[in-house]
């Protein structure tokens, strides 16, 4: 079993719980990520990755709430978390 599938396992297992947990994790790495954005200045693109943070955590926080499958909140949650730390990474190198 890969690591994907045991953590979606997990994630559906105790769906409630992690969806919580999901929403502080995916809100905290995406406002760090605005952050280091807007320390750049506010550019075209700083406002370019300010948006996409923004969205992808908002389309994750929305499908908790809409009550979606727990596979396309894990989804999401893991896009989210990847997105973000890419823009806090990039933005940490420049």
């Amino acid at each position: 079993m890969t690591l994907y599938a045991k953590l979606n396992q997990d994630f559906s297992k105790n769906y409630m719980a992690n969806s919580v947990l999901g929403i502080i994790l995916s809100t905290c790495i995406g406002s760090i990520a605005v952050m280091t954005s807007l320390m750049h200045g506010n550019g075209i693109f700083q406002m370019f990755l300010v948006l996409l943070s923004v969205s992808i955590c908002s389309i994750h926080n929305a499908s908790i709430l809409t009550l979606q499958k727990a596979e396309l909140v894990f989804k999401l949650l893991m896009i989210s978390v990847i997105i973000n730390t890419l823009i806090i990474l990039g933005n940490g190198l420049f």
